[in-house]
């Protein structure tokens, strides 16, 4: 029997974000159950919070995963807001440094204990949005990697941006066209919405690229896709610094044993029997994430829409506000209207829906962690991004992968998506001359990104050679 003191303490830090907190909790499992590993998962007391409310078993004691005897616990910090006010959290231009500030100071003082205490962490691991985490770990002289939760397209977006490597739209040439080395031609409005210069959201492209200044300091990139889907240009990428794909990490089979440790902040309304009930292939699942907000007058385009199209549908309506903004409303009548075709939810356990037979396409706004979930379970998609990565990721989805068909292309667009519009789209996913090649596309990938994440696969056996060339024998670098 290992003692606890024996296990290689992995300390993993997270942005506290739905998007960001659900990669990197399913990583700390999966690292866990690969070897004699401590994982512990850090996070801001808010998130710690909202873990615990949503059902997730939150305790600082070290919980088993898997077989190999690693375990998993929990730790949270002080990010210097009130626990219960998100208000102040959704000023991401005044948040982000005040998050730096409180969360270095909080962390420095949580390691050193672990240390005293005979439990030094071996290496820390973050997400994008917290590259201070990067440089705590340089001040601590803990060696360092990073869990990229976004594509290998976009990671290189980022990257040949940063150092200006080829010619990005600007102020005086808005609308060129980016031609990246492996890659298709992105327009300008098919790049990372906040590379552009017309972007709302400068401190975002701050936050991001601050990860790129840091890159020397990391050994080692894992990133949230898999060789089948980017192998070419992870390939590329890997000259510069090194890549390990080990995605995707939501269908692994080894996060199935612990399913009481979720990373999902908001408790799920139960609509699988609901969808149970539905013909095969007969639903449409609407979901934009947990950050977009849609306007009060797009989400009536779009409720019409729906309804026109005739098809039956599980919506995901998230209540309270984000940093974008406050949500629009159902109209009135709507679900009267809808009956037993359709059914409106706060919150969905969407890898049990988007698995689910009786899902036909999917209605996303393209992040990342969706655009993974879809690939993964065989999903044709509907794409309606919205700002960041979502218009890179729409543009392989559908010109790409093409598993998909594009409803609009992004804020930049500045437009409300009439309802004739989202009917056609609808109408063309389910039934039109392209659904049965979409499908069949979706299924392939479904099949790479099974064959990826088994016994041997490519990412599994990337995975288990970063747990054994680093941690089992203690040598990272």
């Amino acid at each position: 029997m290992v003692s606890k003191q024996d296990l290689v303490h992995v300390f993993l830090v997270t942005f506290p974000a739905q998007g960001h907190v659900n990669p990197l909790l399913r990583l700390g499992k999966l690292l866990a159950s690969k070897g004699n590993l401590l994982v512990t998962f850090s996070a801001t007391k808010s998130i710690g919070k909202k873990l615990k409310k949503a059902g997730t078993v939150v305790s600082g004691d070290p919980t088993p995963v898997g077989n190999a005897g690693g375990m998993i616990r929990f730790e949270f910090f002080d990010d210097g807001c009130s626990e219960d006010n998100d208000d102040e959290r959704y000023d991401l231009d005044n948040y982000l440094p005040k998050l730096e500030a409180y969360g270095k100071a909080a962390l420095t003082g949580i390691i050193n204990h672990h240390a005293e205490n005979g439990r030094p962490v071996s290496c820390l691991i973050n997400n994008p949005f917290v590259p201070w985490v990067t440089d705590l770990a340089a001040e601590l002289n803990i060696p360092s990697a990073m869990l990229w939760v976004q594509s290998c397209a976009c990671f290189s977006s980022y990257y040949h941006y940063e150092n200006s490597l080829v010619p990005f739209p600007s102020d005086e040439q808005p609308d060129i066209d980016v031609q990246l080395p492996n890659m298709p031609l992105l327009k300008s409005d098919e790049i990372p919405s906040f590379l552009h210069p017309s972007t709302p959201y400068p401190f975002l492209r701050r936050a991001i690229l601050g990860q790129f200044k840091n890159l020397s300091k990391t050994f080692c990139v894992l990133m949230e896709t898999f060789e089948e889907l980017e192998g070419d240009l992870v390939n590329y990428m890997s000259q510069i610094c090194r890549i390990r794909s080990v995605g995707p990490l939501f269908n692994n089979p080894i996060l199935e044993t612990s399913s009481n440790i979720s990373g999902d902040l908001i408790k799920a309304d139960d609509c699988l029997e609901w969808l149970d009930s539905k013909p095969p292939s007969s639903v449409v699942y609407i979901s934009f994430g947990s950050v977009v907000s849609l306007s009060q007058e797009q989400v009536t385009e779009m409720a019409y829409g729906v309804l026109n199209s005739g098809v039956s549908f599980l919506w995901v309506m998230r209540k309270g506000a984000t940093s974008t903004g406050e949500p629009g409303e159902l109209p009135k009548g709507f679900l009267e209207e809808a009956g037993e075709k359709g059914m409106v939810v706060h919150w969905s356990p969407q890898a049990q829906v988007l698995s689910h037979s009786a899902v036909s396409c999917f209605l996303t706004h393209c992040g990342w962690n969706s655009t993974m979930e879809a690939l993964s379970s065989g999903v044709p998609v509907v794409a309606f991004p919205h700002w960041g990565d979502q218009v890179t990721d729409a543009k392989y989805l559908v010109d790409e992968w093409k598993v998909g068909i594009r409803m609009c292309r992004g804020e930049a667009e500045n437009r409300v998506i009439g309802r004739e519009e989202v009917e056609e789209c609808l109408r063309e996913a389910t039934s039109g001359v392209k659904a049965a090649e979409m499908k069949k596309n979706a299924l392939k990938w479904k099949k790479a990104a099974g064959e990826a994440v088994a016994e041997g696969g490519t990412s599994d056996r990337n995975i288990q050679e970063f747990v054994d060339e680093g941690f089992l024998s203690r040598s990272f670098l």
